[in-house]
Order: C-alpha cells, then structure tokens, then sequence
C-alpha cells in the first residue's frame, strides 16, 4: 500500500495512544453497552481525560489547538476497532465545529471547555420524522417572546441522544421562509421542557444512543441563538463537506480493516484439504477489494489534505461519501461471505460490522442526495455553456 504522507511523527504518537485507550477502556466493555444501548458517561470523561476529544479546540476555550489530523486518528482508530458505541464523531466532527465557527464568545467559553473534557456531551438535531435530507422541511418552531424564544417540537433519529448535555438544533424562526426561515440554537438539555424519548432500538450500532428528542415549550434565551435568524440553512451547508468527509474517512478505514480480519481468517480456515485463502475465487475477490479500497483510500486523503488547505468543496465532498460509503458496505457483504456461518454469528466483529454498516449510505446526506448534487453541477455546467451559446446568437441576429 501507498504510504500516508499526510502524517508526521506526532500524529503516529496520538496513534498510539489511542488505540491504548480503545484496547483498554472500550474494548472490555463493548459487549455489555451493545446489551445496554449506551456507553456510561465515564468514558467521555476518561476520553477527554486523554485529549482525545475536540483536539481542534483552541487552547483558550480548553483544548489543544492541534491540526485536524489529530481529530481524524481519533476517527480512523475508532472504526478501526470495530467499536461503534461512543459517538465521538458527532461530538467532536459536527458539533464543537458548529459552536468554535459560528458561536458567539460566550457560547464558546461555556460549552467548549466542558465538550473538550467530556463533562458535557453534544448531539446535532436536524432529522424529523418527516424531514431527513430535507432540512428545509423541518417542523420545530422557534417564536420569538421578548427576550426569549420558545421552542416547540421533534426530532428522531438523533446520536448521543441520552446523553447529550447540548444540541445544536435546527428550528424553523419563519414557517413559510424555507431555508431562510431556518435558525440554530445550543439548546441546554436541562431546561424545563426538553424530554427524551427512547432510546431506539437499530439494526446496528447497538451500543450507541440513538433517541427521539421532545421540545414542550422549551424557552432559550435570545443569546443561545447560533449565528444569525434565518442563516441556520446557510451555516449547515458551510459544514457538510466536513462532516461528509468524515463519513468517508470512516468507511475507508473499516474497508481496510474487514479485509484484512478476512485475509487473516481464510488464511487459518479450510475446506476441502485446503485453506479458504488457497480457492482462486478468495484471491481474486479480496484482490479487487483490496484495489478498491487503496483507490478509495487514496481520494479520501487527496480530500482530507484539500480541507485542511481550505479547498474541499461540496461535490468532492459528495463523490468522497458517495463512492467511499457504496464500498463499505460492499466489502463486509463480500467478506462476510468468506467468513461463511461463522460470519453471520454476533461475536464474530464481521457480523458486528455488517450490522453497523447499512447507516452509512443514509447518514449525513443519503447516496441519492450525493448522486443529486454531483449530476446538478455536471450538468448546470452544461446548461450555462447552452444559455450562453443561445445569448451569442440572438446577439449575432440582432
């Protein structure tokens, strides 16, 4: 394989450390927050104990003020394990981005110092039960009363759900203002009126909290407003190329990972007087993966040193969680095939990641979104070469 030149010796050092961390502090106990649908909160607190969360946190708010290489071990690492239980991600890639880019002073001082040490869990709320890509067709008010704003809803689906200490929620301020009428807010989750639903039970990722969240009148001052009313649509959309970036840093690592448990266990099962690995059907498939998962890995670091240069947009953003994802899910089919019936048992990993996979083509923006976004641009650059060839020749007419 291709050598990574995007790390330096201090990124391989967190390396280290953090699989120390998940050898010690997660993987004994996986098990039993699968059973239990939740990670105690003691774990973000040893995390954070560790500076493993929101390494890009400036130091005056708490945190490192490290590059955003040290947050992508922690996310590689992580789906390295095989460990989908503690939402990290979502805590550090979504929600302390949101508060450290758009928050006020304030904000910023009173929950990132906390989100960095683990006291304090955040959760994005975006998805409704009648709006999952289309944000602009959420239901959850927000009225303006005074010097407040009463916030009345639901949201589903939503990670860190039970935990969650704040959440950056996306509210409708005007009704009939599509995305302009969209505005976000850090709710505080001890507020009256703020209740958990369950905790939904999923096809995968058991040990994460995955809730529905209700807003009875919960009323939040003026000043928890993120950014401006009516500019939520416009700052979410500043932030999916990151957070579809790490989706496909994710799948890329878990389709290196399963192939290679899957060279290690068929080259130790047999059948027929020989290994698993010895049948030309297992070298030539896991050959192609293998190829596949090098290209794929290849383009998400291409994507990853463009965000950090500032350059990542949004359709290589797309095709990355488009095409990165589609593999995933491709390579524990296949593999799990090699497994054979061992596969399909739950304390086999490849089960678990068979499991957890499916998510990742709906999650942060559905393949058909990705696919939407991609061909729109194809062809809006065809359409305007057309509109300015027929200008041109009205002009040459006149």
């Amino acid at each position: 394989m291709l050598k990574r030149e995007l790390f330096n010796e201090d990124h391989e050092a967190f390396r280290s450390m953090v699989r120390r961390f998940i050898e010690n502090e997660i993987a004994p106990h996986h098990a039993a927050w699968e059973s239990a649908g939740i990670v105690p909160r003691e774990l973000w607190l040893k995390a954070g104990a560790a500076g493993m969360l929101c390494c890009t946190v400036p130091e005056q708010y708490g945190g490192a003020g490290a590059d955003y290489l040290f947050d992508v071990v922690v996310f590689e690492e992580m789906a390295r394990s095989g460990f989908t239980g503690p939402g990290f991600m979502i805590h550090c890639d979504l929600v302390a981005t949101y508060i450290s880019a758009f928050g006020s002073e304030a904000q910023r001082k009173q929950w990132l110092p906390k989100m960095v040490s683990g006291k304090a869990i955040g959760s994005l709320g975006m998805t409704e039960p009648h709006a999952g890509s289309d944000l602009k067709a959420i239901r959850t008010r927000a009225v303006r009363d005074g010097d407040d704003y009463v916030i009345s809803g639901q949201k589903v689906f939503i990670s860190n759900g039970q935990l969650c200490d704040v959440i950056v929620l996306a509210t409708k301020t005007d009704i009939a203002g599509g995305a302009k009428g969209v505005t976000l807010f850090l709710v505080d989750t001890s507020l009256p009126g703020f209740r958990r639903g369950k905790n939904l039970s999923k096809l995968g990722m058991k040990a994460q909290d995955t809730s529905e969240l209700f807003f009875d009148d919960v009323r939040v001052p003026a000043s928890a407003m993120l950014g401006e009313e009516g500019k939520g649509f416009e700052l979410m959309m500043t932030k999916l190329a990151q957070e579809r970036l790490a989706q496909a840093i994710r799948s890329a690592t878990v389709a290196e990972t399963v192939i290679e448990w899957t060279v290690d266990y068929t080259s130790q099962r047999k059948a027929f007087g020989k290994t698993i690995a010895d049948f030309q059907n297992t070298q030539f498939k896991l050959a192609e993966l293998k190829t596949e998962a090098v290209v794929g890995r290849q383009f998400v670091d291409r994507c990853i040193d463009a965000f950090m240069r500032g350059e990542l947009d949004a359709i290589d953003a797309a095709m990355a969680k488009m095409w990165l994802t589609n593999l995933h899910c491709k390579v524990v089919d296949e593999c799990l095939q090699l497994f054979g019936g061992w596969g399909y048992m739950w304390e086999y990993p490849i089960a678990r990641a068979y499991a957890d996979a499916r998510i990742v083509k709906i999650a942060g923006g559905s393949i058909e979104v990705m696919k939407h976004i991609i061909g729109r641009q194809m062809f809006a650059g065809l359409k305007s070469g057309r509109d300015a060839g027929a200008s041109a020749a009205a002009k040459h007419q006149a």
